[in-house]
């Protein structure tokens, strides 16, 4: 890998973004290149690198999903090149259905937990370490997005609420909203695998989610203009708070996520041939 594509923090791009070129239409930001490379997991999807304030950021659209690249292959093209990159810190975005019925379309939520519920259970880079899923969406990051949220928005910000990952790209049915209710707030598809990818390369990782429409079942039905409208409308106030977050970091360290993955003690099972050579 090109020693020169050095970055200690990533945001992975969702459908808030994706309408707004991110980060290309914001003035603070310097674009340093555009780029994508062999990993072993296939050829990454295609990365920016540029700079804010003096700090180097990496970011990927919509998740790296594309066509012809399973969903958990996606994800470990990004973090495996977040791993070489040396990325520390990692926010993602993306829109949401509502499990809970409090919630409205473009209210923000913040989560602080979430339930897995998706098949792709076995995504990991080299699997050489236990992952401790505590605190699996950092403290840290996560007040520095509900403060950034607060700046930028002045509509409903929720600072905590449990994502329950579903596989797509089908939404769920109302059987599925119904069981989840009482147990979610809120339902996506891009949460897991990255919150253990993060996990497993020892970077700290945040969610901003932003409804945009009612889990079936919960009301008599929403609109798709609806979730266009949010699609075009809020990509500019999701990157705007995404970019303030990374403006806003420092070295301080006051959160444990890198010291919340242990060394397995199946860690022999793991070892390559080219390891022992």
């Amino acid at each position: 890998m090109n020693n020169q594509i050095r970055a200690e923090h990533a945001i992975i791009g969702g459908s808030g973004t994706l309408s707004s070129d991110f980060p290309n239409r914001f003035p603070a930001v310097e674009l340093i290149d555009e780029f994508s490379i062999e990993t072993p997991y296939g050829r990454s999807p295609t990365m920016r690198l540029f700079e804010l304030n003096g700090r180097r950021v990496l970011t990927c659209r919509m998740h790296g999903w594309r066509s012809g690249v399973t969903r958990a292959d996606a994800s470990r093209q990004i973090f495996w090149l977040f791993r070489e990159a040396g990325v520390r810190h990692i926010l993602s975005e993306g829109g949401v259905g509502t499990v809970n019925r409090l919630l409205d379309p473009r209210d923000l939520l913040i989560p602080d937990d979430y339930i897995d519920l998706s098949m792709r259970k076995d995504v990991m880079l080299d699997g050489r370490y236990l992952l401790i899923m505590r605190d699996a969406l950092c403290p840290r990051l996560r007040r520095l997005l509900i403060a950034s949220a607060r700046k930028f928005y002045d509509g409903r910000i929720f600072d905590r609420g449990t994502y329950a990952v579903t596989d797509g790209r089908h939404f769920e049915s109302p059987s599925e909203i119904a069981m989840l209710n009482g147990r979610a707030d809120i339902v996506g598809q891009s949460l897991a695998p990255e919150v253990y990818l993060a996990r497993e390369i020892g970077a700290c990782y945040a969610n901003l989610s932003f409804v945009v429409n009612y889990g079936e079942g919960l009301t008599g039905g929403w609109s798709h203009d609806t979730l266009k409208d949010i699609f075009f409308d809020d990509a500019e106030l999701i990157g705007s708070i995404l970019l303030d977050v990374i403006g806003s970091l420092d070295d301080e360290i006051d959160c444990e996520c890198r010291s919340l993955r242990k060394e397995t003690l199946l860690k022999d099972v793991y070892t390559t041939e080219s390891d022992k050579g």
